[in-house]
């Protein structure tokens, strides 16, 4: 009999036999067969990925606020005498986007400890080869103005201006835009034009036939790399579903009533008109940027408040129309090599311009009139903090809100005959990846 190594051997040897003429066993086949479609899976898998971008941020916050303050953490007040303090989670941003050839996709989600909720949705067609333009369709940002568009992430103020937060409330809505804009290297390209429809109803579902109609034209320009200005003008023309026959509109020093069953299924008239523009400089004590905006218009509200609708379905509260302004500028000064800047900033909103002060809450000089509220009460915010940007990624602030509203004796129903007490301190600290 032949031992185990001379049979090991000659199998050996015709295997090698075998190979040499080109023949090989079934089983290597099949081996060699599922590498490849593993190969190629990881291929495919990796040809994906490239296309996918994940970023985001994360805000922790603190926040103290006068016995009437509103915060942006936490519960309300359950003392009715004293300040209170809240902590939690701000913002907690995620955001996937996938670029492939002219077209890309965008989900942001916001994950605190209040749960989790969608902040944008959209897909994008771009034209690369010939200009910037593009079509933007799904839940996105407005176009009208500066601030609604500057990142949270990038912003020097823990919040949007109260003007904003009011008129567009959560800054995104549904709707369809297109962008034109020269391409790059033409000198066109500081040029850029934004306009689109939109269901009006912020990041709610749409629940009315018409669409609002929003475009911003702006200017970007640069002077020799340490001067960089901007400039941008607004329009917003839409309408707030009417489910009331009444409608009440501002004459002297009250609402007047117009009643008609005819005005249920209409539209109030909702426009505005805004002006921004934001200047910064490089100089040997740093970055200056100072940056402003002007808003005007006509906004329909209700009673006891001006808010533009933010609703899964139409209210059939009576409609108050009002001639409003308000905006704010901020200071931002970089103190050159201390990872430091400094902020200060003024915003105000006044919903009703027709009326002020003591005006407010009165009955006007004939009895059809309906008295204002403390829907025309008028704010104003004084804002200065400090900013550590620790390193590339991590960011401390430290920010305090002095706020000051109109005063009448008729309001104190409200406790708007003095002012109240609700300036705010928050201390954040940002993580972004």
């Amino acid at each position: 009999m032949k031992s185990r190594l001379q049979i090991l051997t000659s199998t050996l040897l015709l295997i090698a036999g075998l190979a040499l003429l080109g023949i090989t066993p079934t089983y290597a086949q099949d081996s060699d067969s599922l590498r490849i479609d593993e190969l190629e899976g990881r291929v495919k898998k990796l040809e994906v990925l490239k296309g996918l971008k994940v970023s985001g941020y994360i805000q922790g916050q603190y926040q103290y606020g006068d016995v009437d303050a509103s915060l942006n953490v936490g519960s309300k007040n359950t003392s009715k005498d004293e300040g209170y303090h809240r902590m939690g989670i701000r913002r907690g941003r995620i955001k996937f986007t996938y670029d492939k050839s002219i077209a890309s996709a965008v989900f942001q989600l916001d994950l605190t400890e209040k749960g989790v909720s969608f902040k944008d949705v959209y897909m994008q067609i771009k034209d690369p080869k010939f200009s910037a333009s593009s079509i933007k369709v799904g839940v996105f940002d407005r176009p009208f103005g500066y601030e609604i568009t500057y990142s949270s992430s990038s912003r020097e103020t823990p919040e949007r201006s109260q003007i904003f937060r009011t008129l567009f409330p959560n800054e995104r809505d549904l709707g369809v835009m297109v962008t034109l804009q020269p391409k790059k290297g033409s000198a066109w390209n500081i040029l850029k034009l934004d306009a689109g429809l939109f269901a009006g109803n912020g990041i709610k579902k749409d629940i009315k036939n018409r669409k609002d109609f929003i475009t911003r034209l702006s200017v970007d320009k640069k002077f020799k790399e340490i001067i960089r200005l901007g400039v941008g003008v607004s329009y917003y023309n839409g309408g707030v579903y009417q489910g009331s026959p009444n409608i009440y509109t501002f004459d002297k020093e009250g609402f007047v009533l117009k009643s008609d069953t005819a005005f249920i299924g209409k539209y109030a008239k909702r426009e505005y008109f805004g002006v921004d523009a934001q200047f910064r400089v490089i100089t040997p004590l740093g970055v200056t940027t100072i940056a402003g905006e002007y808003l005007m218009g006509t906004q329909p509200g209700i009673e006891l408040e001006s808010k533009s609708p933010n609703a899964d379905a139409v209210t059939d509260k009576d409609t108050y129309i009002r001639n409003f302004n308000g905006g704010y500028v901020v200071l931002v000064q970089d103190m050159g090599v201390v990872p430091l800047s400094a902020v200060v900033k003024y915003d105000w909103y006044d919903p009703n311009t027709k009326v002020a002060g003591k005006q407010i809450g009165d009955l006007g000089k004939e009895d059809d009139f309906k008295k204002t509220s403390i829907g025309d009460i008028a704010y104003n915010t004084v804002g200065f903090g400090l900013i550590w940007n620790i390193n590339s990624v991590l960011r401390a602030t430290a920010y305090y809100e002095i706020i000051a509203n109109e005063t009448s004796e008729k309001l104190s129903d409200f406790k708007f005959n003095k002012d109240l007490r609700d300036n705010v301190f928050t201390f954040r600290i940002q993580y972004k990846f």
